[in-house]
C-alpha cells in the first residue's frame, strides 16, 4: 500500500496556531513530493515520503499520548485520574501459552496461578512481543482484571513517548467494545482508521512492507459480532466497504494487509474464537508475582508506613493475598484498607473475600453519592435500587450458567445501561462480569455472618434474625466434606468454611505438618475429611509448590491417591521408592489427563512397581496432546520390552509432545525394546534431548539400531545419551563411532561407563572424533572399561588435537 498522490493545495488563510502551521507544512511537503515524482526524482521523492510519514506518525503519537497517559481506576472524580507512569507495575507475562480453553472459573484460575512457580514459563515483556521475531499475530490471554488493557496502554504510551518500539511506524489500537457499536454499519479498513484516527485522513494507503504497522484489538471477549473463519467473505481491498466482523476476520487471516502485525487480547473463554493456525504466538498475562504485589502497593500508596501496614495485613490472610495476583483486586484492597488502616474509618479489618468486597461496595456507594451530590436527578434511593437490580441480574444469569451478559440482559432487569455505567468499579456498559460454575456459595455464606449483615443493613430488604445459626451451617458443610471422599471436590467447601471463619479441620492437620519430622504422616490414620483438609492446606500454603516429594509425608500409594490434587498443582513430583503400583499410575495418569492446565512438568517414579498396565496408562498420558510433561524418570521399574514399546509408540503418535528427558535406567527392554525406542529417535518430530538407558542389557544389536536411527535423522534433538553398564562389544562401539563421525550428529554428551570397551573400541572413537572437526561432542565417559595403554594413549592424543572440541574425557580404570 502506498501514500495517496491526491494532495490538496495550501489554503491562503492566516495561520493562527501551531496545529495550523503543522497542517501547512504537511501540505507543502505533499505538494513537493507530488512534483518530484512527476520529475522522476525517485530518490528525493522517497526521502520526502519518509518525511511525510514522519509527520503523520508524530500526529498519531500526540493523539495516543494524550489518550493513554492517564489511567482511571474505578470511579475516579473528574480530573483525578492518575498518570500511568506513576503507578504502573510490570506484570508477569509468559510466552508460549497454549490456545486451549480452560474451563475453570476465572477466580479458580487466579488461585491456581498463584501456586504456579515463576520458573515454569518464559517471562516476556510487552515491548518485546514483536521485537526481532518473524511473527505476525500475537494472542494474549488473561482473566478479567488481570491487566491486559493496562498492558496495551503501557505499550502504546511507551511508543508514543519514544521509549520503546521505535522501529514501528504506526500503532492503531481498535477497542472491540467500541466496534460493537458499529455492528450494523459498513466500513472499509481505511474508513475505519479515519473514523478512529481523523488525523490520518490524508493517509489514504500505507505500505506495511516498508513501514512497520501494528493493529491492536483489545478485548476479543468484548466482540459481539461472530468471527467466522470458515465461511467468511474473502477481502483484500482496504478501500472496499463491508461489515466490521468481515474486516476483523480478513485482517486476522492475512487477506487484508498481510504484512501488518496484530496484537489481540482476550479472556481465556473467548480465545478459541481464533483458530490456532491464525495465531503465531500465544502469551498469557499472569498478573502480579509476589514481589510485584508489594511494588504495586508501594507505588500506589504515597505513605510508606501505611503501605507496609497494608502489605502485612494482606500477607496475613492467604485467601486475600492469593487474590492480589489480579491487579484489580489490589486496587480494591487499597481502596478499602487505605481508609480503614489510615484511621479514616473504623471497624473490623477485612480478612476474607466477602468482607473485602462488602467494604468496597459500601465505599463505592458513598463515593457515588458524593460524586453526584447536588444533581437534581439524584434519588437518595436510586443507588440502593441499582444495587438490588444488579444482584437480581447476577442471580438470574447464575441460574442460566452465563459468565458474561449483555445490554439486553440488563434491560430485562429494568437496568438503565447509562445509569449503571457510573459503577465502573463493578460493571461495564456493554458486558458485565460476574462470579459463578461454586464462588456464589462462598460469598453467600460470608454474607450470612452477622458482622457483614451489620455493614450492609442499609441495603437489606429483610430485618430480623434467622434461627439458622452459623454453627449449624458449619456443621452441615463438615458433614458434606465427610461424605465426599474426593479432596478435589472438597476444596471449595473448605473455602466456604474459611468465609465462615471456621478453621478447626485445617488446624487439626496442621499439627502433623508442624512436627518437622521426615515422613510426617507415617503411621497417621487420617479420616477422609482430614485428608481433604490436608490437600486444602498444601494448596493454600505460602510456600511455592515447586516440588512435591511424597516421601516427606508417607511412602505409600494411599498417600499418593489422597494428595493427587497437590501433585497436579506442583511443577515436579518425586514419587520414588513409594510402592506405587499400576493402581497409582492409573490414578495419576487419569488425574493429569483430566486436568489440561496441570503444572506438572517433571515426574520421578523410579524404584516402583507399575507393571505393564501402569506403564501403558502412563503411555496413554504421553499420547495426550495436552500433556505437558517434560521429564519422566522410570528407572528401576522392571519395565520389559512391551512397556518400552508402549512408551515409544505413544511419543511417536504425539508430535506435539513436550517430553525432553526419558530415564529408563535399570529396566529390561533388551535389544528389541531398544529398537522400538530407536524408531522413535528416527522420527523428525521427536523432541527428546536426553535418553538414559543405563544397565538395560543392550548388546551390539541395540547399539547399531540407536546409531542408525540417529544417523538417519539429521534434525534429531538428542543431545545426551547414557548407555552405561551395557554390552556393546567392539562392534557396537564401532557403530557409535560411525555416528560420531557424521557431521550432522548433534550429540554433546555420551556415557559409556563400564561397557567392557577395549583398545579397539577406543581407537574407533578416537578416529571418528579426529575425522569430524565439526563434532558437537563435549563430554565422553569411558570409566571402568578396558582400553589398555594403547587405548589410553590414543584417547590422550585426541585431546591434544587442536580441532577436537571435546572438553571432558573420563578414562579412569582400576588398572590405570
Amino acid at each position: 500500500m502506498l501514500l495517496s498522490p491526491d494532495y490538496p493545495a495550501c489554503s491562503g488563510r492566516e495561520v493562527e496556531d501551531e496545529e495550523d502551521q503543522s497542517s501547512v507544512r504537511e501540505e507543502a511537503l505533499k505538494i513537493t513530493l507530488h512534483i518530484l515524482k512527476n520529475m522522476n526524482q525517485s530518490d528525493l521523492a522517497n526521502t520526502l515520503q519518509t518525511k511525510v510519514i514522519s509527520v503523520y506518525q508524530q500526529k498519531l503519537k500526540r493523539k495516543l499520548f494524550e489518550k493513554f497517559k492517564r489511567i482511571n481506576e474505578g470511579m475516579s472524580l473528574h480530573g483525578s485520574s492518575t498518570l500511568l507512569s506513576e503507578i504502573y507495575t510490570e506484570l508477569y507475562i509468559t510466552e508460549g501459552g497454549s490456545g486451549e480453553v480452560n474451563n475453570e472459573h476465572e477466580v479458580r484460575q487466579i488461585e491456581t496461578a498463584s501456586r504456579r512457580p515463576a520458573t515454569q514459563e518464559t517471562p516476556i515483556k510487552c515491548n518485546d512481543l514483536f521485537k526481532d521475531k518473524p511473527i505476525r499475530r500475537v494472542l494474549t490471554k488473561g482473566v478479567a482484571g488481570i491487566g491486559k488493557t493496562v498492558s496495551v496502554q503501557k505499550f502504546i504510551l511507551d511508543w508514543a513517548e519514544g521509549r520503546a518500539s521505535q522501529d514501528v511506524a504506526f500503532i492503531f489500537p481498535l477497542p472491540l467494545r467500541e466496534l460493537n457499536l458499529m455492528k450494523e454499519k459498513k466500513f472499509s479498513l481505511m474508513d475505519l482508521l479515519h473514523h478512529f484516527f481523523p488525523e490520518t485522513k490524508q493517509l489514504h494507503l500505507i505500505d506495511c512492507d516498508a513501514y512497520k504497522t501494528i493493529f491492536i484489538f483489545d478485548g476479543l471477549d468484548e466482540c459481539r459480532p461472530p468471527l467466522d473463519f470458515q465461511d467468511h467473505v474473502s477481502l483484500s481491498d482496504v478501500t472496499e466497504s463491508t461489515s466490521v466482523d468481515v474486516l476483523l476476520t480478513n485482517l486476522i487471516k492475512g487477506n487484508l494487509l498481510p504484512s501488518a502485525l496484530l496484537w489481540i487480547t482476550s479472556r481465556p473463554a473467548a480465545a478459541n474464537q481464533i483458530p490456532p493456525e491464525c495465531v503465531d504466538q500465544v502469551t498469557e498475562v499472569r498478573g502480579f508475582s509476589d514481589p510485584q504485589k508489594e511494588e504495586y502497593f508501594r507505588q500506589r500508596i504515597s505513605d510508606q508506613i501505611l503501605a507496609n501496614k497494608i502489605i502485612s495485613h494482606m500477607k496475613s490472610s492467604r485467601s486475600l493475598y492469593i487474590m492480589c495476583h489480579i491487579p484489580v483486586f489490589c486496587w480494591i484492597a487499597v481502596t478499602v484498607l487505605e481508609r480503614m488502616l489510615g484511621e479514616a474509618e473504623s471497624g473490623e479489618i477485612p480478612k476474607i473475600l466477602t468482607q473485602m468486597f462488602t467494604h468496597f461496595l459500601i465505599f463505592q456507594l458513598k463515593h457515588k453519592d458524593r460524586k453526584y451530590q447536588g444533581k437534581t436527578d439524584t434519588d437518595p434511593h436510586q443507588t440502593r435500587n441499582i444495587v438490588v437490580a444488579l444482584g437480581k441480574l447476577a442471580f438470574q444469569q447464575l441460574e442460566k450458567g452465563n459468565l458474561i451478559f449483555y445490554e439486553e440482559d440488563l434491560k430485562e432487569c429494568d437496568i438503565d445501561v447509562k445509569e449503571v455505567s457510573v459503577y465502573s468499579g463493578w460493571t461495564r456498559p456493554s458486558r458485565v462480569k460476574m462470579d459463578t460454575w461454586t464462588f456464589f456459595l462462598r460469598f453467600l455464606l460470608g454474607l450470612s455472618l452477622e458482622s457483614n449483615q451489620t455493614l450492609l443493613q442499609g441495603l437489606l430488604t429483610q430485618t430480623g434474625s434467622s434461627s439458622h445459626s452459623k454453627e449449624e451451617t458449619v456443621k452441615y458443610i463438615k458433614e458434606k466434606i465427610r461424605e465426599n471422599p474426593s479432596p478435589e471436590k472438597s476444596i471449595n467447601l473448605f473455602h466456604c468454611l474459611n468465609e465462615l471463619n471456621d478453621h478447626c479441620l485445617v488446624q487439626e492437620v496442621q499439627t502433623y505438618l508442624t512436627r518437622g519430622d521426615y515422613r510426617c504422616l507415617h503411621g497417621a490414620r487420617l479420616s477422609p475429611a482430614q485428608w481433604s483438609a490436608l490437600v486444602f492446606v498444601l494448596l493454600n500454603s505460602e510456600e511455592e509448590l515447586y516440588e512435591f516429594d511424597l516421601r516427606k509425608y508417607d511412602k505409600s500409594e494411599e498417600c499418593l491417591l489422597r494428595l493427587l490434587p497437590v501433585v497436579t498443582a506442583s511443577r515436579k513430583a518425586v514419587l520414588s521408592n513409594c510402592s506405587i503400583t499400576e493402581e497409582g499410575c492409573a490414578a495419576l495418569a487419569s488425574s493429569l489427563r483430566s486436568n489440561p492446565s496441570s503444572h506438572l512438568r517433571e515426574l520421578n517414579l523410579n524404584l516402583n512397581k507399575p507393571g505393564d498396565s501402569g506403564v501403558k496408562q502412563l503411555s496413554a498420558l504421553l499420547e495426550d496432546p495436552h500433556c505437558k510433561l517434560e521429564k519422566l524418570d522410570l528407572s528401576n521399574c522392571s519395565i520389559p520390552e512391551e512397556g518400552c514399546a508402549a512408551l515409544a509408540s505413544a511419543l511417536r503418535s504425539n508430535p506435539s509432545s513436550h517430553l525432553r528427558e526419558l530415564n529408563l535406567t535399570y529396566n529390561k527392554p533388551g535389544d528389541s525394546g531398544v529398537k522400538q525406542l530407536s524408531a522413535l529417535l528416527e522420527d523428525p518430530h521427536c523432541k527428546l534431548k536426553k535418553l538414559d538407558l543405563s544397565n538395560c542389557s543392550i548388546t551390539d544389536e541395540g547399539f547399531a539400531a540407536l546409531a542408525s536411527s540417529l544417523r538417519s535423522n539429521p534434525s534429531s534433538h538428542l543431545r545426551e545419551l547414557n548407555l552405561n553398564l551395557n554390552k556393546p562389544g567392539d562392534s557396537g562401539v564401532k557403530q557409535l563411532s560411525a555416528l560420531l563421525e557424521d557431521p550432522h550428529c548433534k550429540l554433546e554428551k555420551l556415557q559409556l561407563y563400564s561397557c567392557s570397551i577395549t583398545n579397539e573400541g577406543c581407537a574407533a572413537l578416537s578416529s571418528a572424533l579426529r575425522s569430524n572437526p565439526s563434532s558437537h561432542l563435549r563430554e565422553l565417559n569411558l570409566n571402568y572399561n578396558k582400553p589398555g595403554d594403547i587405548g589410553v594413549n590414543q584417547l590422550s592424543a585426541l585431546l591434544e588435537d587442536p580441532h577436537c572440541k571435546l572438553e571432558t574425557l573420563h578414562i579412569w580404570t582400576p588398572h590405570c
